[in-house]
């Protein structure tokens, strides 16, 4: 990335308002014509959304949408959505087994409608107020009931099975740690209660540990800020086997929206760590060692995020991906080309990592280290280049809203359009969600509305 001159997030103003217009059409559009019947909107194709995946993990993008659209803008047609669907359409999630995303659906519905009551942006009612509140601690129970001990700790498994710890999961965390706040706990067998703090935050260091690179030598792709997608463990002996990767192109590379999951995901624990007492901390290794921890991941991801992004602050799809070298060696120097003819961007990874990079240099600046400018700077420069051609989604016939996301390359889950020889040109329901989620936090901070985190639906 080059970080030339100096941005300001009131630079922002009249894009951001552009935005929520642009913003407001594209949820419309979706309420009003996707079949719901086939599923959760997943990305588009030819601009539709459709549906395909693994698991149902994007509902509570597309009904968590509606509820930030309301919050930034007051127009009441978008809390009835989100507020309508999340009641009869999400509590499937909530009780979900199968999937390690609680925090992407159900912090994104229930706790955003909860936090706008806390908020006062909304009446407060008691009976809803009860039911976000129960619908969160279920999902946080539920969640980290997906458990694997490992030697030195333990972590929330994916989908693969017990023996993988996606980087992902760093962000779903965030379920555990707002139900815990809310006073809940899981009841295991023989009435064993197992803390939802403890276990957020040792997944939280599985993370840290085994899916993130620190330039230490533990293979001779250790970079600094690395991230592999997925840790492998034996699970007859706690052992950890090797980095994996179901979405980048290898292990040993570094899938770019895994990286900015975590570059998001660990600012935000940090910042939630400071409502937790230091009583609280202490079994679980402590506040020192914990923050340490966990700065340490953020920095790194944040770090390596600048150094192997385009100019402009939109990456291609994987740091490693084999076609890259095609186009040239200053590609980095220049902004992204998402219609090149050999390897795809992923401006999804740039509106997860932005926000990471904006709370990481907020968290840094609030204590004293001058060092938060530069993770500032990135994350403005980014949401600048995507609030812009070619990513923001102007075309009213489009049902996206930032342009150019990647789903799944290695399977080829992506549309390609006629004419090019990679995937451009369409839109994904997390990438849309969180690019809503990054104009939303620095709205805030234009306005000097209350700080907007995730644990704010916790009165």
């Amino acid at each position: 990335m080059k970080l030339e001159g100096t941005r300001n997030v009131e630079d922002l103003r009249e894009k951001l308002a552009h935005f929520w217009k642009v913003s407001g059409q594209k949820i419309l559009s979706i309420a009003q014509e996707y079949d719901a019947s086939k599923g959760s909107p997943v990305f588009t194709e030819k601009g539709k959304y459709t549906t395909r995946g693994w698991t149902e993990w994007t509902q509570g993008f597309e009904y968590g949408s509606a509820a930030l659209q309301f919050d930034a803008t007051g127009d009441e047609q978008f809390l009835e959505i989100a507020r309508k669907n999340t009641v009869n359409k999400m509590a499937s999630h909530v009780s979900h087994f199968g999937v390690h995303d609680h925090g992407f659906n159900n912090i994104s519905t229930y706790g955003n409608l909860l936090r706008l009551m806390v908020e006062g942006k909304i009446p407060s009612n008691e009976w809803e107020r009860n039911f976000y509140e129960l619908a969160i601690k279920v999902s946080g129970a539920v969640q980290a009931k997906r458990w694997t001990d490992i030697k030195d700790g333990g972590y929330m498994y994916s989908f693969n099975g017990p023996h993988s710890l996606f980087v992902d999961t760093i962000r779903t965390v965030r379920v555990l740690m707002a139900a815990h706040k809310l006073g809940h706990s899981i009841m295991d067998e023989n009435d064993r209660d197992i803390s939802l703090l403890g276990r957020g935050i040792a997944h939280a260091k599985s993370t840290a540990k085994y899916v993130i690179f620190y330039g230490e030598g533990r293979d001779v792709y250790d970079i600094w800020g690395r991230a592999a997608h997925e840790g492998v463990f034996n699970t007859n002996d706690g052992n950890f086997r090797c980095p994996n990767s179901q979405q980048g192109y290898t292990g040993f590379t570094t899938w770019t929206r895994g990286l900015s999951w975590a570059m998001l995901g660990f600012p935000e624990e940090l910042e939630f760590l400071r409502t937790v007492s230091d009583e609280e901390l202490e079994p679980f290794g402590g506040r020192a060692e914990i923050e340490a921890i966990f700065l340490k991941a953020a920095k790194a991801t944040c770090d390596f995020f600048i150094d192997h992004t385009a100019a402009d602050g939109i990456p291609y799809w994987d740091t490693g991906a084999p076609l890259l070298h095609k186009l040239g060696d200053d590609y980095l120097s220049k902004p992204a080309n998402p219609y090149n003819d050999f390897e795809p961007v992923d401006s999804s990874a740039s509106a997860i990592g932005a926000q990471g990079l904006l709370r990481l240099g907020k968290y840094l600046l609030d204590n004293g280290d001058d060092d938060g400018k530069k993770y500032i700077q990135a994350g403005l420069l980014t949401t600048e280049t995507l609030l812009g051609a070619p990513y923001l989604s102007e075309d009213t016939n489009h049902q996206g809203l930032i342009l150019h996301s990647i789903y799944h390359r290695p399977n080829g889950w992506d549309y390609t359009p006629e004419g090019s020889k990679i995937p451009n040109g369409e839109s994904s329901m997390w990438g849309d969600y969180h690019a809503r989620e990054l104009a939303l936090y620095l709205q805030r901070l234009m306005d000097n509305e209350k700080y907007y985190t995730f644990f704010g639906c916790i009165e």
